[in-house]
């Protein structure tokens, strides 16, 4: 029996639309692309404005699912009252590369032995180089009483989106008693937020007549103030002089908004509890990676993208790369190590790509605009293994308020017109020059 053209025309489309609807031939089901990078954090947008000028429109996919770019640091001084949380942030569509094309969707799964990953949608993607730029993950659950306790008067945190404007509130709304401020046991990213904040609470009460009535407590599970020990003792004359009472090796594990009480595990003798009453409570919650990285066969035991450090290559997958908060890293999880990062890695990136190799260049530079009022900060930069690498040809150990204005100011500037679109490397060129060539 013959059979027309246009029944078959019929028959094929007919097809085509049964598939497409179970994405069994679906084009977008198994798109394809040079790099793709999985994440739209500082270490994505950076690294995939330097990958996508170089190798042309879209050859770069970033996947990232967030409406809203945010330029995190500045929270500490959102949480301060000094700045608003909508100048923090701007819209994805506003921050991906003009060359790169954004796949808004979630990674669900990683699969680098068949180059490729899977989104919520369900749909594959495939690379021929992968860039990890997950980040890392908030844990508030992993604290008996949280989130619910963001409800209630007084808790607040600095390290979400969510939570940081309740944290003016509470240095308002605050008359007297405890002012507890707490860190956590690492990972974390900006290890210095957690007393930043506490510094600025401790001069908003001095200016409002409070601080004779309230007992600020830093009440961590490190074992020091900070780990570069420079900065550690100009940090302890702050803390001396402002009065605040540090308890370390203690764990937020649970908030009571009932009673008003935190509970503080010991970490040396975990059988050992601590509870203090609270009138404020500034949490920085447990951090840990995601999911999606930790059942991966990139990861670490710690769940943690394994790379050579001074290189941000995978050390299994040569066409993988991570950096930022999701990689394994050994220095500060910080936007400033990330400035540096992503150079090294589109520069590592291209080379592989082109037949050569990595070349290992990242010293582990990172920086922590440590804040200690409204108008004074110690600038503290070091390396992998925690000596100062200071750009400026002075003593960045003091309070200045030069850096406060560095912090506040030119850094987030810097920041959405310059790293985002992948031009700035970190201040290695601007070091050396203000040292006259003698510094690294």
């Amino acid at each position: 029996m013959a059979i027309s053209a246009g029944h078959c025309r019929g028959h094929i489309a007919n097809f085509l639309k049964r598939a497409c609807a179970t994405k069994r031939y679906n084009p977008r089901y198994a798109s394809s692309y040079e790099v793709v990078i999985a994440g739209g954090g500082s270490g994505g947008i950076s690294s995939g404005a330097r990958l996508a000028r170089a190798l042309g429109k879209d050859k770069v996919a970033i996947i990232e699912p967030s409406e809203m770019h945010y330029y995190q640091p500045i929270w500490t001084l959102v949480g301060a009252g000094c700045k608003t949380l909508s100048e923090s942030g701007k819209p994805t569509k506003d921050v991906i590369p003009p060359n790169a094309k954004w796949i808004k969707d979630k990674v669900e799964e990683i699969d680098p032995d068949n180059n490729s990953v899977t989104l919520s949608s369900g749909e594959k993607v495939n690379y021929k180089y992968l860039v990890c730029a997950l980040g890392i993950q908030l844990r508030f659950d992993k604290i008996k009483g949280l989130p619910e306790a963001f409800d209630t008067p007084g808790v607040c945190s600095n390290f979400s989106a969510h939570t940081v404007q309740k944290t003016f509130a509470a240095l308002q709304d605050f008359q007297s008693g405890n002012a507890i401020f707490t860190f956590p046991t690492p990972p974390l990213k900006c290890p210095g937020a957690p007393q930043k904040i506490m510094y600025l609470a401790d001069e908003y009460f001095r200016k409002h007549g409070k601080r004779e009535k309230a007992t600020i407590m830093f009440n961590s599970a490190g074992p020091s103030i900070f780990a570069v020990k420079k900065y550690a003792e100009s940090l302890n004359k702050v803390i001396e002089q402002k009065d605040i009472v540090t308890n370390f090796g203690i764990n937020l594990i649970e908030v009571k908004p009932d009673t008003k009480e935190a509970v503080f595990q010991k970490v040396a003798n975990p059988d050992e509890f601590l509870t203090f009453q609270y009138d404020l409570l500034h949490v920085s919650p447990p951090m840990s990676s995601y999911e999606v990285l930790k059942s991966s066969k990139l990861a670490d035991a710690a769940g943690f993208v394994d790379v050579h450090k001074e290189t941000c290559q995978h050390k299994k997958y040569p066409n993988v790369f991570a950096l930022g908060d999701c990689s394994n890293i050994p220095t500060s999880k910080t936007a400033a190590a990330v400035a540096c990062q992503n150079a090294i890695l589109a520069s590592n990136l291209l080379s592989v790509r082109d037949g050569g190799k990595c070349v290992p260049k990242y010293d582990g530079y990172t920086s922590c605009p440590l804040i200690t009022g409204y108008k004074s900060c110690i600038m503290a930069e070091f390396d992998f293994d925690l000596n100062p690498l200071e750009t400026f040809p002075l003593d960045q150990g003091k309070e200045r308020r030069t850096m406060f204005h560095m912090k506040a100011d030119v850094i987030p500037n810097l920041y959405w017109t310059q790293m985002l679109k992948g031009r700035w490397s970190g201040p290695r060129l601007f070091r050396k020059i203000m040292h006259l060539g003698m510094s690294k």
